[in-house]
């Protein structure tokens, strides 16, 4: 159970951004190849298939994080441990 809860489910925002470009050129081109092939051969249902393995394959690379969606970790500020009742004095002013 412990080897569940140690998969890495985030990706950094770099890492969104490869993803989300990487999954525009995908379906991009899939579309750009199934309108070409669908009008070759006439038939509108071959666009629609071609368009949908893009949309698959995309989604497979793109929806789980994989390990190069993961390279630049943003470094948080550590938090404050501030006084609850400083700061509830403050408001009261």
């Amino acid at each position: 159970m412990e080897f569940v809860k140690n998969i890495p489910l985030h990706m950094d925002f770099e890492g969104q951004h490869k993803a989300e470009r990487m999954s525009r050129i995908i379906i991009t081109l899939f579309g750009i190849v199934g309108l070409i092939w669908g009008y070759i051969i006439q038939q509108f249902s071959q666009t629609v298939y071609i368009l949908a393995a893009g949309f698959l394959l995309a989604s497979i690379l793109t929806i789980v994080p994989w390990p190069l969606y993961r390279r630049k970790p943003l470094n948080w500020q550590p938090a404050k441990n501030g006084d609850s009742s400083n700061i509830k004095s403050k408001k009261k002013k």
